[in-house]
């Protein structure tokens, strides 16, 4: 079993843990860990584990989730079963994704009210980040508009909730999920991100607690990706 710190408290920045395995020497999973794996558009946490014995650390560049378990790849050998580590985040890192996160949402949210459109892609990071959208009409103006109608949102200072709700009732609202041909995980309980009055998803990522600290975003770049296929290029502007 590990426990998943991240999904109930993106603010956890250090936390003691236990190595449970060692993979080839670089890929630790541990009993618990706040690092967020790569996965649903966001790149993964990086970091560091340092063991309690001797103080040695080692670097995390990269997590991800393999047969339910999160992997940190650490950047040398040396860590064995038992092994108990102090864990600390690369923070800055983690709270601008935290940042961009939340913003796609509420902009996801904004796109769809507006122009009905659904997300088909997107990769987010701490500079430039992607939303690709299926929609027909995309004309420079709406898009900007819509930015900045979202960064108007951010600044009402909304609560962001995180709560779970079993996966069945979930789905019975249909804007719980904005990716197009996609669904959770099939799990019994899905985790979902709520923000009052602008947007609710199930969602397993980590989320600012307030949208005032996301600040404002603004258009990079658009581009056409087929038929029905736009991207749109954001990142934050403060």
């Amino acid at each position: 079993m590990q426990t998943l710190l991240y999904l109930d408290d993106s603010y956890m920045k250090e936390w003691d843990a236990k190595v449970g395995s060692v993979d080839r020497g670089k890929y630790i999973v541990l009993d618990r860990t706040a690092f967020f794996p790569k996965g649903g558009g966001l790149p993964s946490d990086m970091g560091w584990l340092s063991r309690r014995a001797d103080g040695k650390k080692f670097r995390v560049v990269f997590a991800g989730k393999f047969s339910g378990l999160v992997s940190h790849e650490v950047d040398q050998e040396g860590l064995a079963p038992g092994d108990m580590v102090s864990c600390g985040l690369d923070w800055d890192r983690r709270y601008r994704l935290m940042r961009i996160h939340t913003a796609c949402h509420i902009l996801c949210s904004v796109f769809y009210r507006n122009a009905n459109a659904l997300v088909t892609g997107n990769q987010l990071d701490v500079g430039q980040s992607r939303i690709d959208f299926d929609m027909q009409a995309f004309e420079k103006s709406a898009v900007e508009r819509y930015i900045a109608e979202a960064n108007s949102i951010f600044a009402k200072g909304v609560e962001v909730k995180a709560y779970y709700m079993d996966r069945e009732e979930a789905l019975k609202t249909p804007e719980m999920v904005k990716l197009k041909n996609a669904l959770p995980p099939d799990v019994p309980r899905l985790r979902i991100v709520e923000i009052p009055g602008i947007d609710t998803q199930a969602d397993g990522g980590p989320h600012v607690a307030n949208t005032k600290e996301i600040g404002s975003i603004r258009l990079v770049g658009m581009a056409n990706k087929g038929k029905e296929n736009r991207r749109v290029y954001i990142e934050l502007a403060s």
